[in-house]
């Protein structure tokens, strides 16, 4: 079972006590956008093996939400962040580097 700990509380949790919202960090289009870039928002996803960043909810919980990268073909994870900010972590960034050498934030961002 999948176990992620919020940083907003501190809480190691069970994927039961959360749920999952999506990929983490998409452009979202709104009002004005193409038929086509909406299209892409809504369907065209890498959902690529490997590492993973993800949005996360805390409901049995503090209900808020927060971002987890994962390994998506072990379930691996290597850390939590607040889901205010626009990329993950140097920190977080340099564990993943880590573990999985050659890998690359520039091929999500």
């Amino acid at each position: 079972m999948l176990t992620l700990t919020c940083p907003c509380c501190g809480v190691k949790a069970e994927e039961s006590e959360l749920h999952g919202g999506g990929e983490a960090h998409l452009t979202r289009f709104g009002p004005g956008s193409s038929e086509e870039e909406f299209h892409d928002y809504l369907f065209a996803r890498e959902n690529a093996k490997g590492v993973h960043f993800e949005r996360w909810r805390h409901v049995h919980g503090c209900g808020k939400w927060f971002h987890a990268a994962r390994c998506t073909a072990t379930l691996q994870v290597f850390g939590t962040y607040s889901a205010q900010t626009t990329e993950p972590p140097a920190d977080l960034l340099a564990t993943i580097r880590e573990k999985r050498p050659g890998w690359s934030w520039r091929d999500f961002s």
